[in-house]
């Protein structure tokens, strides 16, 4: 790095806050193991997991990025990237004077595996690691509740087992479920997550056993990284028409690295054919639009970038100012630098609030 990028990192240590609300942590297998019975140590052992992702044969990421994380990113004493903890001090908390760090933990959690018993068991061991093996060490790395997701009562216990830690930030949830979130098998989670006063945090991808797209399996990566913003808006239909936001109006939902600009023409598409559609849904006591303003949060990662720098500031105005959090997705390889990313024309005011201000105040950071 150059002096002039070097000074420039200073500077915007000392004038911003940030608060990134997704990074991922890599653990092991064997780091959960402290955590988890004998019965179901044993099980992996001799069975491994199964996941539903059944036509996934080999790792899912494309070779040119192993573990799809940068390539900077691998700690030069060895191991993964995000496993050591002072590298990753050196090479983002502390370089970019990070606040706090939500941790979205992908694997291994048993989420998503046909065995709903492992899956609890993971989750718990999960869980566990997140706290003695980050947050004990440093306290700015905030753990997510870690739930096996297709079991609505194991999930409800895992949220009233972590109710009131203040080291946990939200509920993690992925993005491909097996059924649509709205479901009522999935309405023990937010009922315990409002009860706890936890906001449930969607990351994108999931292992539900079905493709990201209506029609069939996609034959390149490009092509499931661009579904995500289809199933979330697939997500967010489901939990408006259900009636889950009605039923329970305390509930937030933060959408993580699942894009934002499609939110917009979403809300316009559902209050179109809600005003012909109404008395289909009847429980719905308001526009369609008006749920997602009060009840959907966004992440920054991955921030579409427009031909006309006025077409996404015109969007983030529709959303909300104040429904924006930062992410980088650290140490992925799409890692958005915090220095960087957000569009030159906000003014300081908008700009802490989305690396800061709004994540303060939907967790309750103090």
């Amino acid at each position: 790095m150059n002096v002039e990028a070097r000074q420039l990192v200073r500077e915007g240590r000392a004038r911003t806050k940030i608060i990134d609300v997704d990074i991922h942590p890599k653990a092991s297998v064997e780091d959960l193991r402290p955590y988890l019975s004998a019965r179901w140590w044993d099980h992996l052992q001799t069975y491994g997991s199964r996941s539903r992702q059944g036509f996934a044969k080999g790792f899912p990421y494309p070779k040119s990025q192993p573990l799809a994380s940068r390539r900077d990113s691998w700690p030069p004493g060895g191991g993964l990237p995000a496993s050591d903890l002072a590298f990753m001090r050196q090479q983002h908390l502390d370089f970019y004077g990070i606040e706090y760090a939500i941790m979205n933990p992908l694997s291994p959690t048993g989420q998503g595996d046909q065995n709903d018993e492992l899956s609890a068991a993971m989750a718990f061991a999960a869980n566990e690691f997140e706290l003695d093996g980050w947050n004990a060490r440093d306290p700015r790395l905030i753990a997510s509740v870690v739930i096996p997701y297709e079991d609505g009562e194991a999930s409800r216990t895992e949220i009233r087992r972590r109710s009131g830690d203040r080291r946990f930030a939200h509920v993690l949830m992925r993005s491909r479920t097996c059924e649509l979130m709205g479901k009522k098998r999935y309405w023990p989670i937010y009922e315990a997550a409002v009860e706890a006063g936890f906001p449930i945090g969607v990351h994108v991808f999931g292992t539900s056993g079905r493709p990201a797209s209506n029609s069939g399996w996609p034959s390149f990566y490009i092509e499931d990284m661009t579904e995500h913003a289809a199933c979330c808006q697939a997500q967010v239909t489901s939990l408006i028409m259900e009636g889950v936001f009605e039923r329970y109006p305390d509930l937030k939902v933060v959408l993580i690295e699942a894009g934002f600009a499609w939110l917009a023409p979403l809300g316009w598409r559902l209050d179109k054919i809600w005003k012909r559609l109404r008395d289909e849904v009847p429980h719905l006591k308001r526009a369609p639009s008006e749920y997602i303003r009060q009840h959907i949060w966004v992440s920054t990662q991955p921030m579409e970038e427009t031909d006309e720098p006025g077409h996404l500031i015109d969007v983030m105005n529709w959303i909300g100012w104040d429904r924006f959090m930062f992410a980088s997705d650290y140490p992925h390889w799409d890692f958005d630098d915090p220095l960087v990313s957000l569009p030159p024309s906000l003014d300081e005011a908008r700009r802490n609030k989305i690396f800061a201000g709004n994540a303060r105040a939907l967790y309750r950071f103090t």
